[in-house]
C-alpha cells in the first residue's frame, strides 16, 4: 500500500473494544482481560510498530507528573522497510489513538 500512496506511511491497527469498570450494565458476568484499557493500549502499541518487534519499554515520569512511554524497538529490524523513517509516524498514531505520549527508539549499540 505504501507504494500505491506515494511516500505516505501506512499503519494497520485492529478494532478493539474497551470495557469500563461497570461492565455489568452491559449484561456481562466477567470482563475479559483482553477488554481492559491497559490490555487494549498494549495491543495497539504492538499493532502500530508493525513489521518490527518491541524490545523493551520504559515509563519516564516528569517532574510535573507527565508520563512518557519510551519504546525500544528490536535493533535487528533497524535496516528493513525504512522503519527508521516511520518512528515519528508511530508516535503520532499512538498519541491519536490512546492519548498517551510515546517515543520510539532503537538501542544504541
Amino acid at each position: 500500500l505504501e507504494k500505491k500512496f506515494s511516500k505516505k506511511h501506512v499503519v494497520f491497527v485492529a478494532n478493539r473494544t474497551i470495557l469500563d469498570k461497570n461492565f455489568r450494565r452491559k449484561g456481562l458476568q466477567v470482563r475479559p482481560r483482553s477488554r481492559t484499557l491497559t490490555s487494549v493500549h498494549e495491543s495497539i502499541l504492538e499493532d502500530v510498530v508493525g513489521p518490527t518487534e518491541i524490545f523493551g519499554k520504559r515509563t519516564r515520569i516528569g517532574v510535573d507528573g507527565s508520563k512518557l512511554l519510551k519504546v525500544i524497538l528490536d535493533p535487528k529490524d533497524k535496516d528493513k522497510e525504512n522503519v527508521e523513517n516511520k518512528l515519528a509516524t508511530f508516535s503520532a498514531v499512538y498519541k491519536k489513538l490512546t492519548n498517551k505520549e510515546a517515543t520510539f527508539v532503537f538501542p544504541e549499540a
